[in-house]
């Protein structure tokens, strides 16, 4: 009993109080070193989101959007998916040469990206025939993918319309040099694009034609913009050309004599000879040619000398031509003899 009570009376000599008021103040001391910390973080974040409303790259401002998305009590999940299509958007602001925002720094506009695409490929068709078909720029629609339409304004002017990415656009195409068999080279305008290029066409073979393509791609506008980070135009002109060389060796090979293509010619986007009169010149040509072999062939068959068979057949000509005169003459001496006998 002794025992238990000098223990208890040492328990109760212990500074229980303090402790407990020790305890306390201490976790109100982390309570407050934790909200200074959160606190200056607070403010470096406020920072970054002026920054960002200032002008700040793509990742500042799906940050921005992020953090707004969750002070708007918003789950985290929603907020991260506001962040991404912000931080897209302004990506692709940056990238298609918008401005990333005014800012202190002043962003300007960036360099404007243009496709360039270099194509080839051989079909096995006379040059003439590949080129003219080329040039039935009118059957584009019934063989490409894209191309919706083709209005021939002029010898030189062309109007095109076709589905660019999401949208459908127009633009105005300029033959300003077109050669017959060897070269087309063109300029466009349009509001929101257009393609300027060069094709020519190269014999390999009598039945085997090279054809090459050389094209730029302007984009203006932000379906352009857009589908050209990813080059879509670039990948839809390739599968065009690969429909061209299909229509080519399918339908054009099967009925080469039914393809009439434009013979005529362009320099400096102007017609200085039209196709009535590059048809006309061929068939005076053509009849030129004709009449310089008939001419050839007479004078070789009157210069060349008699063949074997053609010399044998003259010389027993000639010698029934003698018999027959040696005959007469002595015919006509036996007739004379008898009339002097007679005389007589």
């Amino acid at each position: 009993m002794t025992e238990t009570g000098s223990s208890g009376g040492k328990s109760q000599d212990l500074p229980v109080e303090e402790l407990k008021k020790a305890g306390r103040e201490f976790v109100q001391a982390l309570m407050v070193r934790t909200l200074e910390q959160a606190g200056g973080r607070i403010a470096g974040l406020t920072e970054r989101l002026n920054d960002a409303a200032e002008g700040g790259g793509a990742g500042k401002q799906a940050a921005a959007a992020g953090v707004k998305k969750l002070a708007e009590g918003e789950s985290p999940v929603k907020a991260g998916l506001s962040a991404g299509a912000a931080g897209a958007k302004a990506k692709v602001k940056e990238a298609v040469g918008g401005k990333g925002g005014g800012g202190k720094k002043g962003g300007g506009g960036g360099k404007l990206k243009v496709t360039n695409i270099s194509e080839q490929f051989d079909v096995g068709l006379p040059r003439r025939i590949a080129y003219d078909q080329w040039t039935q720029f009118a059957d584009y629609p019934s063989f490409t993918k894209k191309v919706e339409s083709v209005e021939q304004e002029s010898d030189e002017k062309i109007n095109w319309r076709a589905q660019i990415f999401l949208s459908h656009r127009t633009w105005e195409s300029t033959i300003i040099e077109q050669v017959p068999d060897e070269r087309i080279v063109w300029r466009s305008k349009g509001p929101k694009g257009y393609v300027d290029g060069a094709v020519t066409f190269h014999e390999l073979a009598p039945s085997m034609t090279r054809i090459l393509l050389v094209a730029e791609y302007h984009p203006d506008g932000f379906f352009e913009k857009t589908a050209n980070l990813w080059r879509a135009q670039g990948r839809r002109l390739r599968l065009d050309f690969k429909h061209i060389k299909r229509h080519m060796m399918t339908q054009t090979l099967l009925k080469q004599e039914e393809v009439e293509g434009w013979r005529g010619e362009i320099r400096d986007g102007e017609v200085v000879k039209t196709h009535e009169d590059a048809l006309k010149e061929e068939e005076e040509a053509k009849s030129r040619e004709e009449g310089q072999e008939r001419e050839e062939d007479q004078a070789s068959e009157e210069g060349r000398e008699p063949e074997e068979g053609e010399r044998d057949q003259t010389a027993e000509e000639q010698e029934e031509g003698e018999g027959g005169e040696n005959g007469s003459a002595k015919a006509e001496d036996k007739e004379k003899e008898k009339a002097e006998g007679a005389k007589v």
